[in-house]
């Protein structure tokens, strides 16, 4: 199935184009606001190709795709999603019964899609950091100008926020990032470094520096969405063009530096009251429990939510214990937990994508291993949470910091690279802490099932039923365009019309047989059975080209287990028919009880064998 397929199974499984307000990402998940809500199709969404799984959080859907979701939300931008969204009146509601999940998801979508941005400001600090420690003076041009190159993500984050902001609050994201830059614009930041007093019309303006700050602007976006509702609302049409966003701006920057920007200021100072408290007084609290719960916040969706005071921690002390030194933890210990999984697994399939889901959380990303192992296999979960908990303890006692924002892993832990040298060496440490005792804790308890391989009996009388090999269409076996096997003569079966391109194992058995190309395999049932699957007609000739197999000769499979993905339109672009046969060899039609259906998906029965 190709991309441009999924996408349309996504937009069709959402209630359509004309169903979705809003469309965004972050850095593993698809983030979709909806009209009507009872048209997401969480079952059917599921079984799309690429789809980790599914969260509601609020009154916002999310699919969690994992590292191509660029490449899903550049697809479903073509359709035209998300255009003009900049103009819109600003249709936020607060429900005074959920304030709490609102704020928090409004945060998120704010963020996330500016995350990469610190994260690369982070990284460059970071580099920075390394170059000083080599040697590097700080009063050469060179240390002067890679400086403000990791400090401008920082200090302008203003700006790429009220961009984010805007489009959250469906409001003029323009107009946004000018009251922005009136925020930090140069003479207002001299005017507060140099000035006792500074006052607009008489009213006081209170001494803020609005550089890296993150509440501030969110509030005065949020403020200029109502006002450009108003204005909107009373402007008369022969002027409206001109006067509309002069009436904006007007009335927003003063209310902004005036009342709404030190408002923000005043809570950010709040936050780092309590950060420095939590600091102070007790250290090990916050990784801890961020080490032990990681997981459930991530299964919510709102671990970005904590990203702002992150950000705001490393502005202010210049690092940040809220999320790293914890994530960490949570992070490698589900690394540890799904490479478990891969060494007791024997199922060939369920082992690749443990190890892959593994790496990749690992390096950072969880959702593959939380969603596709950890909540799969019973236990494995409380293994996750002991053990980053206890990871994150010993990094809350160690007093571990984190220097930038960045995925919490392996391949981030220069990171933690700073003044002080044994930070870097408590982050290793809590990271083998992690990776060791979620490993051996998951392995000991937790329980794979099918560890053993079947007993093949060569019983030919014992009934058994074939799943769907495929979502798609019967076709009767007398109908297909082949005559090998619609005469039967190879054995009774039956043929399936792909909709999509995932052909899936009917039965428990063991694979007998792989074509080289990738267009035919054989499994031997339970009871001895030979069973052919066959896909596409004289597809032999494409040379294995537009298949992708997921097993070999031996591989023990299980109804519904991925056996090969097959690029459809490559197919019919090629002039070859799609239709899947599925055959019991040396039966016959008699002994075949094909399914009543005419559509069937991948859960239903397909036939049963009667003798």
């Amino acid at each position: 199935m190709n991309q441009r397929e999924i996408s349309n199974l996504i937009i069709k499984h959402v209630g359509g184009v004309e169903n979705i307000s809003n469309l965004y990402h972050c850095m593993t998940r698809l983030r979709f606001n909806l009209n009507d809500k009872n048209k997401f199709n969480s079952e059917e969404l599921k079984k799309i190709p690429g789809i980790i799984n599914t969260v509601q959080a609020g009154d916002e859907f999310q699919l969690i795709i994992g590292a191509e979701v660029d490449k899903f939300y550049n697809d479903l931008l073509s359709y035209g999603i998300g255009k003009n969204t900049g103009e819109k009146k600003s249709d936020m509601k607060f429900n005074l019964s959920n304030v709490f999940k609102t704020v928090l998801n409004t945060i998120v979508g704010i963020m996330a899609p500016i995350l990469p941005i610190i994260i690369a400001g982070g990284m460059v600090k970071v580099i920075l950091s390394l170059l000083v420690l080599l040697g590097m003076s700080k009063d050469t041009q060179n240390y002067q100008i890679l400086f403000f190159i990791s400090d401008a993500p920082f200090y302008f984050l203003p700006f790429y926020i009220a961009n984010s902001a805007a489009k959250k609050f469906k409001t003029n994201n323009f107009m946004a990032m000018v009251i922005a830059g009136v925020m930090l614009h140069p003479n207002f930041v001299k005017l507060v470094t140099e000035a006792d007093k500074i006052t607009l019309f008489e009213l006081p303006v209170n001494s803020v520096k609005y550089g890296s700050s993150v509440i501030p602007i969110i509030l005065t976006v949020w403020f200029m969405s109502y006002v450009e509702r108003f204005v909107e609302k009373f402007t008369p049409k022969m002027i409206k063009t001109m006067l509309r966003p002069v009436l904006i701006l007007i009335i927003t920057a003063p209310v902004a530096l005036i009342i709404i920007g030190p408002l923000g200021a005043y809570f950010g100072d709040g936050i780092y009251f309590i950060i420095k408290s939590l600091n102070e007084n007790i250290p090990w609290a916050v990784p801890t429990l961020m080490g032990a719960f990681s997981p459930l916040l991530v299964m919510a969706g709102m671990h970005l939510s904590i990203t702002p005071f992150a950000v705001l921690s490393v502005t202010q002390f210049g690092y940040e214990t809220l999320m790293g030194p914890g994530m960490l933890g949570s992070n490698i210990a589900q690394g540890g937990a799904a490479l478990a999984i891969a060494l007791k697994e024997k199922k060939l399939e369920k082992r690749e994508v443990a190890v892959s889901a593994g790496i990749t959380a690992l390096s950072g990303i969880t959702e593959p291993a939380l969603y596709g192992v950890t909540l799969k296999y019973k236990r494995t979960l409380a293994c996750v949470m002991v053990s980053g908990g206890i990871a994150g303890l010993y990094a809350g006692i160690t007093g571990l910091v984190r220097y930038a924002v960045a995925s919490a892993g392996f391949l981030s832990l220069p990171v933690f690279i700073g003044d002080n040298p044994n930070n870097i060496i408590n982050a290793v440490i809590t990271a083998i802490i992690a990776l060791v005792l979620s490993f051996v804790l998951t392995y000991i308890f937790v329980k794979v099932e099918h560890d053993e391989q079947p007993n093949l009996q060569n019983d030919n009388k014992t009934n058994e039923i074939l799943k769907s090999i495929a979502h798609g269409t019967v076709v009767p076996l007398e109908e297909v365009k082949d005559e090998a096997f619609s005469t039967g003569g190879l054995g009774g079966g039956v043929a399936i019309l792909p909709i999509e391109g995932t052909v899936y194992s009917p039965i428990e058995g063991q694979v007998s047989m792989v074509y080289p190309t990738g267009h035919a395999i054989g499994i031997i049932s339970k009871s001895g059975r030979e069973i052919l699957i066959h896909i596409g007609i004289d597809t032999v000739k494409l040379d294995g080209k537009g298949f992708k197999t997921y097993v070999e000769k031996g591989t023990m499979v299980y109804p519904g287990d991925r056996l090969v993905d097959v690029d459809l339109n490559f197919i019919k672009e090629n002039g070859y028919d799609t239709t899947i046969i599925v055959l019991v060899l040396n039966t016959t039609n008699k002994d075949i009880k094909v399914t009543g259906k005419d559509e069937l998906s991948v859960s239903d029965e397909l036939l049963q064998i009667t003798n």
